[in-house]
């Protein structure tokens, strides 16, 4: 691997959402990650094996080593590995990897420089921190989702891209990665606690700043870039596509009206909030004159903030997408590619998914087992 992180050593224990993607982002970037599954398990190394080995996305570039924990030698075939290991990556409940036998005490008197990468929804300590959840009670908790949706409705669900993915899975990479330099200055390691809830408060920076402002209100659907605005938002064209315009500055503001046409006085009240909804019906009637098609060609390239709304069919074939190479095929699966770019150590996807233990050989063998050793661990079914 040629990416910027070649030469980090990775074990990654298998887990849900957060923990992969993280583990998917440093594999994308070069790490050497080892997989650690569960001895038995069947399909894809991960949480949506019911889809099959390669359509899990998220267990890319890494190879896959089955342990049975149960058995001691298997925790001792963990414990080698972390011995020699920069970093190790976790998504389990506080307390899981504790009662397994692999807990920071225990990892870092075998290895003083591992970086301990923890991911959780509530943390690692607070009230809540036992609590199940998912992305969605996390993001509630912050403030986030409370802004997110339209006027007079329930808060939409982002997907699980801010709680699970934002909030959790890259704090956790950025956290491991500083951890790591520092670790190669100090020689000493230490836990990264990356709880989504403080992710997710944290990608909100900007809407605390300006709530304390007072240029943030708590009205849902009100407000300047929760679609509130009507120049700021997307809407429906004749076809039942849709378009977005983010034509917030003054100037970017005066040319989308001039090239839709917009010539009545009303329009030029831009930032007179009393004024928005009728402007919204305004821009929804002559959005709606034409299709999706025909805004992009007037529209699309221009200085008005513009771009047509994708589904993930049409996404990968964009001009855009297809000149930054956004998009990449493995194994016939169509998927984002590494991001983001970098000059001289290129990152790339090494590997489509492994299935559990594929390369349970390979990798102890690769990490300083004898080829005795590993026949032994395969005979008692360690691995």
């Amino acid at each position: 691997m040629a990416g910027p992180l070649a030469g980090v050593r990775v074990v990654e224990m298998v887990g849900l959402g957060p923990c992969p993607f993280a583990a998917m982002m440093l594999a994308d970037m070069g790490a050497e990650v080892i997989r650690i599954d569960r001895h038995g398990a069947a399909g894809a190394a991960g949480a949506f094996s019911f889809l099959g080995t390669r359509h899990d996305v998220m267990a890319r570039g890494r190879r896959s080593l089955a342990l049975d924990l149960k058995q001691a030698g298997a925790r001792g075939v963990l414990l080698r590995l972390l011995g020699k290991a920069d970093v190790l990556l976790e998504g389990f409940r506080p307390g899981v990897m504790e009662r397994l036998g692999f807990g920071p005490d225990v990892c870092h008197a075998r290895n003083p420089k591992l970086v301990y990468g923890r991911v959780t929804g509530w943390g690692q300590h607070g009230p809540l921190a036992q609590a199940a959840g998912h992305d969605l009670n996390y993001i509630a908790l912050t403030g986030m989702l409370h802004a997110m949706g339209r006027a007079g409705e329930p808060p939409a669900p982002p997907l699980n891209l801010v709680g699970d993915f934002g909030g959790g899975a890259m704090m956790m990479a950025f956290g491991v990665v500083c951890a790591v330099l520092e670790a190669r200055a100090s020689g000493r390691g230490q836990v990264v606690d990356a709880a989504m809830t403080d992710g997710a408060a944290l990608l909100g920076a900007m809407m605390y700043g300006l709530r304390a402002h007072g240029s943030w209100s708590d009205a849902r659907g009100a407000d300047l870039l929760d679609g509130g605005a009507p120049f700021y938002a997307s809407y429906a064209c004749a076809d039942g596509k849709f378009i977005t315009v983010g034509s917030l500055e003054p100037q970017f503001y005066a040319l989308l009206l001039k090239l839709i046409g917009a010539t009545d006085a009303a329009f030029e009240a831009q930032m007179e909030a009393g004024g928005w909804p009728g402007l919204k019906a305004r821009f929804e009637a002559i959005f709606a004159g034409r299709t999706r098609a025909q805004w992009c060609e007037l529209l699309e390239g221009a200085d008005v903030c513009f771009a047509p709304v994708l589904d993930m069919a049409e996404a990968p074939g964009h001009p855009h997408n297809v000149a930054r190479a956004a998009f990449i095929e493995v194994d016939g699966v169509v998927q984002p590619a590494p991001a983001p770019h970098f000059s001289r150590t290129v990152p790339e996807v090494s590997s489509g998914p492994a299935s559990a233990g594929q390369h349970s050989a390979q990798i102890l063998a690769d990490w300083g087992w004898s080829a005795q050793d590993v026949a032994a661990l395969a005979a008692q079914r360690v691995i």
